[in-house]
């Protein structure tokens, strides 16, 4: 009889993953946001643990949609007052706050608790192409691509 593996927060590694949101579906990519958050691409996928990567979205402004949802898609808050709802279109937040529209759908796919809450700090929004995580990026694929690394690891 096999025992179910659970992976421990200390043998977990996690790696930089970069996505590119020009001209794909906004469901499509944080789909794939918080797949990647998650964890779920790895068979070492614990649901307790955090085992997921680090995910640098690029070109956020640059996203598209589906149908009229440029325009009756509404993005809606309450300053808590009396009278306070305030409702804001997708086009008006996409010039705006372009960052948001992204990480708006992706916090809607995590967990709705604290480890949720670790998985969206991984989560780098960008709304131009150049991102501040190059070194990071650059490091992950080294060790990846290195054949000396790939020997240690046998």
């Amino acid at each position: 009889m096999t025992k179910t593996y659970s992976a421990k927060p200390q043998e977990v590694s996690g790696s930089w993953q970069v996505l590119d949101a020009s001209g794909r579906r906004l469901g499509q990519i944080a789909t794939e946001a918080a797949w990647l958050l998650m964890g779920k691409h790895r068979p070492t996928y614990t649901p307790h643990v955090l085992t997921g990567d680090f995910v640098i979205v690029t070109n956020a402004a640059k996203v598209s949609v589906s149908g009229n949802k440029q325009v009756q898609k509404i993005y809606y808050r309450h300053s808590g007052y009396p009278g306070g709802m305030r409702e804001t279109p997708l086009n008006v937040v996409l010039q705006r706050h372009p960052t948001r529209v992204i990480e708006h759908a992706v916090r809607g796919m995590l967990p709705k608790n604290a480890l949720g809450r670790q998985m969206f700090r991984r989560l780098k929004v960008y709304a131009g192409s150049e991102h501040p995580h190059q070194a990071q990026v650059s490091a992950e694929l080294k060790t990846r691509l290195d054949p000396a690394k790939q020997e240690e690891r046998q």
